[in-house]
């Protein structure tokens, strides 16, 4: 239930699982919407991010306060449509800086149908998310009755256990995307972010996308030179059938996971995945390479980790998290398989993980 917005001037609610209401003013459009509260703490990048397809079913909570001060361009979509149920700010400028021009914040929710909430005190909505832990939650621009909004979130679908890539409006068909390089790749699309494509492409790959549904025989025939696991969003337990199909190519070519696209590595290779109480989404986390002791400051995005201790002999963690020690990479040794948690394309964030697309393509030399 979606209309035009009324110019930031009424009031919206957030009521939290756990029993908790803030108010602030509407955004986007009037409505009510439902989903997992999670922050994210990037100070910029908010158009990548609404467009991330990893953010399906999940209401955002921008813990930076100005949102919205530069306009949206085509070329800073991830994808073709908004994949977040919600979106909340703690300040939306009516006013844009572009050479271009371009939507507001709030003209840009609107135009892709997105219930949102600014004038509201994100700060305290972040500490309540990383006290509890992520919540169902429901945003509200249309009723004011407490107990029933509450009740609403209690009933939204829970995260763990979800089979998001499945619900996902992306193209089924298999596509080669131009202009084609000359290093042939396949990618298993489960959601993916148009950086991580065009961070291929830009390599010389040309890159053949195959549904997630793909059998690994049908990635195989196309002779690729390796297979590149995607993002997604979701509970990766959740996949069976892509985790045998990514076990069927392990040993056959060389892999490289990304995001959700680690998880089912660590999957196939027989590890364990469990959910984190509020994950890491932000554009400023520290990881340690144990291989070698750098630091690289990266870009994440994710609710679910890859649990080190479950991992198989000849499967070992190659990266973690300096905040928390969670995992952040895995190497199947001898396979010519490894992934990283975290995204090297960042989009928002910082670049200075994007050496890991090198590091494929050194693998994929090596087997040829």
């Amino acid at each position: 239930m979606v209309g035009p917005s009324p110019q930031l001037n009424s009031s919206a609610f957030l009521a939290l699982e756990d029993g908790s209401l803030f108010r602030g003013l509407t955004l986007g459009c009037v409505g009510e919407t439902e989903g997992e509260l999670v922050f994210n703490t990037s100070h910029a990048g908010y158009q990548e991010i609404l467009t991330d397809p990893s953010y399906k079913r999940q209401i955002i909570c921008m813990a930076f306060p100005p949102m919205g001060n530069y306009s949206f361009t085509e070329d800073a979509a991830e994808s073709g449509g908004v994949h977040v149920a919600g979106f909340i700010v703690a300040d939306s400028s009516r006013v844009t800086s572009h050479g271009r021009g371009g939507l507001t914040l709030d003209e840009y929710l609107r135009r892709h149908n997105v219930v949102g909430m600014t004038g509201v005190d994100t700060r305290a909505i972040v500490r309540r998310v990383r006290t509890r832990g992520a919540m169902r939650a429901v945003i509200s621009s249309v009723s004011n009755d407490p107990a029933a909004l509450v009740n609403r979130a209690r009933g939204a679908s829970a995260m763990a256990g979800a089979d998001l890539v499945r619900e996902l409006e992306h193209d089924r068909a298999i596509r080669v995307v131009p202009p084609g390089g000359k290093i042939p790749f396949a990618l298993l699309e489960c959601g993916v972010k148009q950086g991580i494509v065009d961070s291929l492409v830009r390599r010389d790959c040309r890159v053949t996308i195959f549904p997630s549904d793909s059998k690994a025989q049908d990635l195989l025939a196309s002779m690729p030179a390796g297979v590149l696991l995607s993002n997604g969003p979701g509970d990766p337990a959740a996949l069976p059938g892509i985790v045998t199909e990514v076990r069927a190519l392990i040993g056959k070519v060389p892999i490289f996971g990304i995001c959700l696209g680690h998880q089912l590595l660590g999957l196939a290779a027989g590890g364990k995945t469990y959910k984190l109480p509020f994950g890491h989404r932000g554009g400023n986390h520290p990881v340690l390479d144990l291989r070698t002791n750098a630091i690289v400051i990266t870009s994440q995005n994710h609710g679910f980790a890859v649990d080190v201790d479950s991992l198989p002999e000849g499967t070992i963690a190659t990266e973690t998290n300096l905040y928390d020690g969670t995992n952040e990479g895995i190497e199947l040794v001898g396979r010519q398989a490894f992934s990283v948690q975290y995204h090297p394309e960042a989009r928002p964030g910082p670049l200075e993980s994007a050496e890991r697309f090198e590091r494929f393509l050194e693998m994929v030399g090596k087997h040829a």
